[in-house]
């Protein structure tokens, strides 16, 4: 079997426009409402929405190569960086720093051109220490096969299924010059760049560790070139991970063709698709929270009410007891009992479904 890097036309690829033409066309008009609907929601709302949509997408790039990042500090880091306030700000560690880093790179600064100096700095941004778990890597550099052949496998340690087999490390310089060249200077849509790049890049596979979290970061560089703009307000790394399974299977299928990519493009431009519709969630969460806050302006809240009711309304995870209330706050059991009793008898909080073990508490969204 050859994959596709072996075949006698690479690096060109081919896809089958007249197939492509209107699924891009409609991606286009998605990008174009989206990015209207925002201008048209206010200053403070539309970075609120950035700051959530950047969270889910640091959070999402790492969840797919199995790293589980702490939503907290990706947000807090995040809102440090982009000079948002969002109260009290949790110590980030260095590889929440690091992807925090990378993503703001290619989002913020897709203008500057796309260089192997600039992917290097990303590699080192993404392994501070060098290493990947506890295997050292080749950080900052190509990688140089001194381990063997880069491979692509899952499964137990005996049983190994390979997906994937890159190019030998000696092609790796001359093959990201190509790519790197062809990004700065395309013939296509912005949004066909991304993903020819995103596919090319994986399939080159130029670093010991992170090559999935970089195509991604190049791919939002080029969705940020085609839209003119800074502002992130969907997440493709998350939808990407919500379709992980389906996302390893083009993949794969692709790069153990002859070249044609239309099934990889119809399946990036429909995943992209699908993570603009995405986008409305991250809007109407923000405004609801906008209209929480709006209502409970006149209210005296304490400091740590102020803190959960502001988990609550961006990324609290279950159901939200006394005892998760003291843990979030560092209070005692009493504490947090009379805290959530306050909110309830201010209507802002009510008694979810279920006793005993079972009690919760839940948003009261405010009337309209």
């Amino acid at each position: 079997m050859k994959y596709v890097w072996e075949r006698p036309g690479w690096p060109t690829m081919q896809w089958d426009a007249a197939v492509v033409a209107a699924p891009l066309a409609a991606v286009r008009h998605q990008q174009g409402r989206l990015l209207g609907r925002m201008e048209s929601v206010g200053f403070d709302l539309r970075e609120e929405a950035v700051l959530q949509t950047l969270t889910r997408d640091v959070v999402g790039t790492s969840a797919i190569e199995g790293e589980t990042l702490d939503v907290q500090q990706v947000r807090s880091s995040l809102a440090r960086r982009l000079g948002l306030d969002v109260g009290a700000v949790a110590p980030a560690d260095r590889n929440v720093e690091g992807i925090v880093e990378v993503m703001l790179d290619a989002t913020r600064d897709y203008v500057r051109p796309l260089h192997a100096a600039r992917l290097f700095d990303w590699h080192t941004a993404l392994f501070p220490t060098g290493r990947s778990i506890l295997r050292r890597i080749e950080v900052g550099r190509w990688r140089d096969d001194a381990a063997g052949p880069m491979r692509v496998i899952s499964g137990p340690f005996g049983r190994e299924r390979v997906h994937y087999v890159a190019p030998p490390a000696d092609r790796v310089a001359g093959e990201m010059q190509r790519l790197l060249a062809w990004v700065e200077a395309p013939s296509l849509d912005p949004v066909l760049v991304a993903a020819q790049a995103h596919l090319w890049f994986v399939t080159i596979h130029p670093f010991d560790d992170g090559n999935g979290r970089i195509a991604r970061a190049m791919a939002d560089l080029a969705l940020a070139r085609s839209e003119q703009s800074a502002h992130r307000f969907y997440s493709m790394s998350a939808q990407i991970r919500a379709e992980r399974a389906a996302y390893y299977e083009v993949l794969e299928r692709t790069q153990k063709g002859d070249g044609d990519i239309t099934g990889w493009v119809l399946w990036f431009l429909a995943c992209l698709g699908r993570a603009i519709g995405g986008a409305q969630e991250t809007l109407a969460a923000v405004l609801r929270k906008a209209a929480c806050w709006k209502a409970w302006a006149a209210i005296s809240l304490n400091p740590r009410q102020v803190k959960v009711l502001n988990r609550l309304l961006n990324d609290f995870e279950g159901k939200l007891s006394s005892s998760k209330w003291a843990k979030l706050t560092g209070c005692s059991q009493d504490t947090a009992a009379r805290d959530i009793a306050d909110l309830v008898a201010m209507g802002i909080l009510r008694k979810g479904d279920g006793g005993g073990r079972s009690t919760h508490y839940v948003l009261v969204d405010p009337a309209p």
